[in-house]
């Protein structure tokens, strides 16, 4: 039987090579993890601060640890799926050595 063949890398993404891909997918994750990091961190680090604007009568601080930060999460989520299929996605094109 033949193989499938997988999808077409996207036209502005080059073939990977294994070593480029780990290296892309490892940044991406550092920072992914830094921004998730200083999402949480920023929200309850400067509560205080936040605490004297509002938002629809909430406390701006109360909003971004309950709904904000949420929102962010979701986002890194998203970009993370859709950046790393298209990270999959050209590092198959490119050829496999044979031995």
């Amino acid at each position: 039987m033949d193989k499938p063949i997988p999808p077409a890398a996207p036209p502005d993404m080059a073939p990977l090579t294994r070593t480029q891909h780990w290296h892309k997918a490892r940044r991406m994750t550092a920072l992914l993890l830094l921004l998730w990091l200083l999402t949480g961190f920023c929200a309850a680090f400067f509560a205080r601060e936040l605490a004297g604007l509002s938002v629809f009568g909430w406390p701006l601080s109360f909003y971004l640890a309950a709904q904000g930060a949420s929102l962010v999460y979701l986002g890194i989520i998203a970009f993370y799926a859709w950046r790393m299929r298209r990270l999959d996605r050209a590092a198959r094109q490119q050829p496999e050595p044979r031995a």
